[in-house]
């Protein structure tokens, strides 16, 4: 074993300590060289080595930061392939699980919700008051499809500096981001046609293909690369897929992202058969470590890509503020929102544009993406703690949530009903598929205000395993 071998693999046992916690910055090179006696050279090159492993991030002018802890448990397993497209049926059983949010007495690990701990929320409040204050006339009136024009520009300018060139007038604002998901797949399908979306997908989605009367068409996914790019050219040959919704940065469940090169892989792939992209990019604003990475629609020059995304990670699921950039197709998206609900909540759209146009989100965001970084950390490392030998968790490169198939034969949605008894709620497995593939998982939302009532909540959680 080299020097800096021996030099990482003490920094990497440190970290397993939590001498060095996730998002702390390590010493510098040179310290670390005077500290553990080596050349500067080493220690840069032990930095590099954890960096390739995972453990360490680098940060332009600043250092080497801990991303996250090394991995003790293996990643989900990718599943097969769906040989054909499926009806969606039974999602009904997502809103009980929904509804355990709103229980005070339920540890909820269950729904992508986060903890208010985790948002800004006296900076949301001050922004409310401003514009009520200011435009209470404006208000309590309609804003009327494609929304107020300040978010707008705000949400075009954000756009454009992820290298999306987007005008104030192509975009529209919607309820939520699964609103604008719903519209774009108005716009594109009709009843009977096929979707293609990545298995285990989010059960949401699910939900609107099934009140839109839409097969979907699974494609599997891997747990850090994610949708297989051979597998839906295979099924783009064999099937007469109408649309294709992807969650390309940070896809729930798995947290996996997609490389720039597979990104515009995926959008050639498309292209070629003229099947359209409904890019769901809700979590792209939440990378655990690196940069936030561009969305497919970046490089979307013939309007193939229609973009959805919304604040109700970031700064409150209460706004029910999303927008959607929805190709060519502006008025008739404008008239569709519009007859489904007339209006998104103006002040809510001005609060948000408010608090955009003040330039405090980007840091707010650093910060964020800190806590959540922390929040999986501290879920992975008690889930390996406490769950039986066998389980595997998912390493995600970003969001808030863990993908976690359990050994054996263990039934998740049967595993849930005697949880909901003990008090503890979590999104089984099966929610995430239209077939049964994954009735052995289930994800667990990290961004939860962790206590001592959390944390005998997972222990309870674990015990029945």
């Amino acid at each position: 074993m080299t020097l800096y071998h021996q030099l990482a693999d003490q920094l990497q046992a440190l970290i397993e300590k939590r001498v060095y916690d996730v998002g702390q910055r390590l010493p510098g090179v040179r310290r670390l060289s005077h500290q553990h006696n080596v050349s500067v050279a080493t220690a840069v090159s032990a930095c590099r080595e954890l960096e390739q492993r995972g453990v360490l991030e680098a940060r332009p002018r600043s250092g080497y930061y801990v991303s996250r802890p090394p991995a003790r448990f293996d990643a989900p397993r990718m599943r097969r392939a769906t040989t054909r497209p499926r009806a969606v049926s039974g999602q009904d059983r997502v809103l009980e699980l929904i509804q355990a949010v709103n229980d005070p007495s339920l540890v909820n690990f269950g729904a992508a919700v986060p903890d208010p701990d985790f948002m800004p929320v006296t900076a949301i409040e001050r922004a409310f008051h401003s514009v009520l204050r200011e435009q209470r006339r404006r208000c309590v009136g309609y804003e009327f499809p494609p929304g107020a024009l300040e978010l707008r520009q705000a949400i075009a300018r954000r756009l454009v500096a992820l290298q999306c060139p987007v005008s104030p007038d192509q975009v529209l604002i919607t309820n939520s981001c699964q609103e604008a998901v719903t519209i774009a797949l108005k716009l594109l399908t009709k009843p009977g046609d096929t979707v293609v979306v990545e298995s285990p997908t989010y059960y949401g989605l699910l939900q609107v293909l099934e009140s839109l009367g839409l097969k979907a068409l699974e494609i599997p996914s891997d747990p850090r690369q994610g949708i297989s790019l051979e597998a839906l050219a295979v099924a783009l040959e064999r099937w007469p897929v109408k649309a294709c919704v992807l969650v390309t940065n940070f896809a729930n469940p798995l947290g996996s992202c997609l490389s720039d090169q597979d990104k515009q892989a995926l959008l050639s792939l498309l292209s070629q058969h003229r099947v359209p992209l409904v890019e769901d990019d809700i979590y792209g604003d939440l990378p655990l470590f690196g940069p936030r990475p561009r969305p497919v629609k970046s490089w979307d020059r013939d309007g193939l890509v229609y973009y959805c995304a919304s604040s109700s990670k970031t700064l409150s699921a209460g706004l029910r503020v999303g927008w959607l950039v929805p190709g060519g197709q502006q008025r008739r998206a404008e008239y569709l929102q519009f007859i489904n609900t007339v209006s998104v909540a103006t002040a809510s759209q001005l609060a948000m544009a408010r608090y955009l146009e003040r330039g405090h989100y980007d840091r707010f965001l650093r910060q964020l993406r800190g806590e959540h970084a922390k929040a999986v950390a501290r879920m992975t490392s008690r889930v390996e703690q406490l769950f039986p030998d066998g389980t595997r968790i998912s390493r995600p490169a970003g969001g808030f949530v863990l993908w976690v198939e359990l050994p054996g034969q263990i039934d998740t949605t049967v595993l849930a009903e005697q949880a909901l008894q003990e008090g503890v709620s979590f999104a089984p497995g099966s929610l995430f598929s239209t077939g049964n593939k994954f009735s052995s998982c289930l994800r667990l939302n990290c961004a939860v205000r962790w206590d001592n009532r959390v944390e005998k909540g997972l222990a309870r959680l674990a015990a029945l395993l």
